[in-house]
């Protein structure tokens, strides 16, 4: 059991949701929207791997109520090409990102045109069927945040909303259907990976209740779910089911009520309802479906709970709400941008609420009254950009994220880095709840306290990643011995305990790790730790070869042997000049030091000290030309998270108009509103995130109080902050609109005022802005020649220049 709170987290919801609602300064928005949800299109990057999950959740939801198909590419259930049949509707769903395909857990699945209960073909393949095309052969997908709908070719019109832990299913059959059935499928999650299925079926009310045992995605792990289906007839009665049965297989069994009642007749397994078709008009079955991880006893009082009146349009309502709320924390003016590009930003914003899940309550492995959040797959994806936008607009979710990563550490030993399904997954990179946390820290330690959060277990579990290895680094924690022993991880030294690969791409991490630990320790007037961590924060230099070059590029991040000597990885490896095509993935039989990037990347990836890279480089004028050379030779990768400080990375150089128009051009070139408009995996929200970074002109810099600044896409953006209970807005003088891509205009900062005094720079705002509820205004020029500005400070800082010592 978690150790007591003095305040508790329904306490810590409601202060929250009552600054959200109060009338101050909530009320001094920018935009002129009034539906937030309009604007969010929600199958971008359903189709060619954005794995994206179009379906109905509610902001970081468990519950994930959606279409699955018989794609080879599932990993959301969904895949937006309608060459792919429909095989079921399911309540859990991840979004965004690689591995297997993860959950699509209990599939439900009507029936209007089986003859005879006996002959419905059951199994997943059999009874599979195409989607309604429409007659000008665009797909009959409908979806909003909260709700999902579709038609099937056999004339059943599905729709799908939620609350957290339970999914409302209506199904409308074609008029004189007269045996609707539904089937719920036990057996087939996204890699049909069930054991120990159980189902019973209560004939006198028609509820269905069952779970299994299934495997995770990403990782060794298997986890439980289970389920507890209630049916009702929408606008008549039903009564009980006038057929029922379980089934094994491609055949359905009449009055059996349990799978043990079956012989093994296959490993697909579930039951068949057939019920009364309204005597008087339209047949709409409403299905409530709830899900939990601990127990069916439980998934019943989920759905009872949640959704006790089976009201379909009620609880979309009410989930639409929610969103709106969400998403108009951060308000923009739409004066003069065209519709696609609000688009493009509310829609990129929902989907960074979509995961983590929100899986409090349903935690098999240990009783606590602290949240838990899963889906987080992985951090090494999400904690660039994903948690600094959760920080200017959702703290309370921030928060009790940061609390679920404690507890785990609490109860496991070690933060997490990747999980799904309550399940450890494959790290990729470093420890990478170190800065989350030091990013909640940084910004919010000062809260901490009123949120629920022990600042003393918060250091505790930083400094356990820090300093102790664990019998597994490629589960959880870091290779910590080598890495205090050497500042950097030799390649030819290989340790039990986890795969030894990846050495100078995991040293990067493990540096701004430690770096994220040393902002916390100096925050808490830990004196010595801050110094000794800030010490090791700039071990990344240890890596950097000034010997090995690329077109005229000298020095780059390499592998380091034991005795201090370099090995040699082509700068080109892992990009698209590769010449051996390689994936740098996370095989054992990578040896060469990095982990889906390139060296070239990778010897720009220090976000804690630029300014280090430019020394390391040779100055100002060869960083520049290399960052020149990386965006223009096509090395430069916004799928794969290293890069995307990028585009921000010119305003070390005193050149923030570059930052402005490479941003723009990511934007313009890789990102749009269609449904291939992602360039990879949505990464469990960190593209969504790395659009709106984009688009607000602000880059995080995490564990800092600093957000890189170029110019935003809108005349005026809003960000309410329901803790504090204030507005900040960011405003610009001279908007003449966005130019198309490639071209200028007033585009450009050229001054920046906070609250009507000058600011130090064009380059970067401090968190003061926003915790204080600040107007700030930037002046815009079409002079490209425009400089951060003339003092001191007027460059973002880094570790060795003191910024943050």
């Amino acid at each position: 059991m978690a150790p007591a709170r003095n305040i508790s987290w329904l306490a810590v919801a409601c202060l929250v949701a009552h600054a959200a609602a109060a009338p101050t300064r909530n009320n001094e928005r920018a935009a002129n929207i009034t539906d937030y949800t309009s604007l969010v299109r929600m199958f971008i990057g359903t189709v060619k791997g954005g794995h994206v999950f179009p379906g109905a959740t509610t902001p970081n939801g468990m519950v994930k109520a959606g279409m699955d198909t018989d794609s080879p590419e599932r990993q959301a259930g969904y895949d937006g090409n309608l060459t792919y049949k429909a095989t079921g509707f399911s309540q859990l769903h991840d979004s965004g990102t690689g591995g297997g395909a993860s959950l699509s857990n209990f599939k439900l699945w009507p029936y209007a045109d089986c003859a005879d209960f006996s002959t419905c073909h059951t199994s997943l393949s059999s009874r599979k069927v195409g989607r309604q095309v429409l007659p000008d052969g665009s797909s009959p997908d409908r979806a909003s945040p909260g709700y999902f709908a579709s038609n099937l070719s056999t004339g059943i019109q599905v729709e799908l909303t939620s609350t957290r832990r339970t999914a409302v299913h209506r199904y409308t059959f074609p008029p004189n259907t007269p045996s609707p059935r539904i089937l719920i499928d036990v057996g087939n999650d996204g890699m049909n990976s069930c054991t120990k299925p159980s189902l019973t079926i209560d004939p006198v009310t028609g509820r269905v209740k069952g779970g299994g045992n299934f495997q995770a995605s990403f990782g060794p792990g298997r986890y439980n779910a289970f389920f507890c289906a209630d049916f009702r007839g929408e606008g008549y009665n039903t009564g009980p089911p006038t057929q029922y049965g379980a089934y094994s297989g491609d055949y359905a069994s009449a009055n059996t009520t349990a799978l043990s009642q079956l012989g093994q007749l296959g490993r697909e397994y579930g039951s068949l309802s057939t019920f009364k078709p309204n005597p008087s008009g339209t047949t709409s079955i409403i299905a409530r479906v709830g899900i939990s991880l601990i127990s069916v006893d439980q998934a019943c009082s989920n759905a009872e709970q949640e959704v006790p009146d089976f009201n379909f349009e009620g609880t979309h309502q009410a989930n639409r709400e929610l969103w709106n709320e969400l998403l108009g924390r951060i308000a923009v003016d739409t004066t003069g941008v065209d519709e696609e590009t609000v688009a493009l930003f509310y829609s990129s914003l929902y989907r960074t609420h979509i995961v983590p899940a929100d899986y409090t309550g349903e935690n098999p492995k240990w009783k606590s009254n602290e949240p838990y959040f899963d889906s987080l797959y992985c951090n090494w994806d999400t904690y660039r950009t994903l948690y600094p936008v959760y920080a200017l607009h959702d703290p309370l979710t921030f928060a009790r994220v940061s609390a679920g990563l404690i507890d785990i550490w609490r109860n496991e030993g070690w933060l997490p880095e990747c999980r799904g399904a309550t399940v450890q997954q494959y790290i990729q990179g470093g420890s990478n709840s170190d800065p989350i946390l030091g990013e909640f820290f940084v910004k919010y330690g000062d809260y901490a306290a009123k949120l629920g959060i022990s600042v003393d277990d918060l250091y505790k579990s930083l400094v356990q990643d820090a300093e102790n290895q664990p019998t597994n680094w490629d589960l959880q924690g870091r290779q910590t011995n080598l890495w205090k022993q050497y500042g950097y991880l030799p390649t030819d030294i290989y340790e039990q305990g986890g795969t030894n690969t990846r050495q100078v791409s995991r040293a990067l991490e493990y540096a701004y790790n430690d770096f994220n630990i040393a902002q916390v320790a100096k925050l808490l007037n830990k004196t010595e730790d801050a110094a000794k961590y800030h010490g090791r924060a700039a071990n990344f230099a240890k890596n950097w070869n000034p010997a090995v070059s690329i077109e005229g590029h000298n020095g780059m991040m390499q592998p380091l042997l034991k005795n201090g000597s370099f090995g040699f990885t082509d700068p080109r490896h892992c990009s698209i000049h590769d010449p051996t095509h390689s994936t740098c993935y996370l095989d054992a039989g990578n040896h060469d030091g990095f982990y889906e990037d390139s060296p070239l990347v990778y010897s720009q990836y220090v976000p804690h000290d630029t300014a280090k890279l430019i020394e390391l480089q040779g100055g100002v004028d060869e960083f520049v030309s290399r960052l020149d050379f990386i965006f223009e030779q096509g090395y430069f990768d916004a799928t794969n998270e290293p890069s995307q400080q990028m585009p921000f990375m010119y305003n070390y150089a005193n050149q923030p108009s570059k930052t402005t128009l490479r941003a723009r051009e990511v934007i313009g070139s890789t990102f749009n509103t269609s449904i291939n408009g992602l360039p990879g995996n949505d990464d469990s929200g960190a593209m969504g995130s790395f659009v709106v970074s984009l688009m607000l002109g602000l880059y995080p810099v995490p564990g800092t109080r600093q957000l890189l600044l170029s110019s935003p896409w809108f005349s005026k953006v809003s960000f309410f902050n329901p803790l504090f209970n204030k507005t900040t807005t960011i405003s610009t003088t001279g908007f003449e609109g966005n130019p198309a891509p490639g071209a200028t205009g007033n585009i450009f900062v050229k001054s920046v005022t906070v609250d009507g005094k000058a600011w130090k720079s064009a380059c970067y705002l401090d968190w003061d802005v926003f915790s204080v509820g600040s107007s700030v205004v930037l002046e815009l020029t079409d002079d490209a020649s425009a400089t951060c500005g003339m003092g001191s400070d007027a460059l973002p800082p880094s570790l060795s220049t003191g910024g943050f010592t």
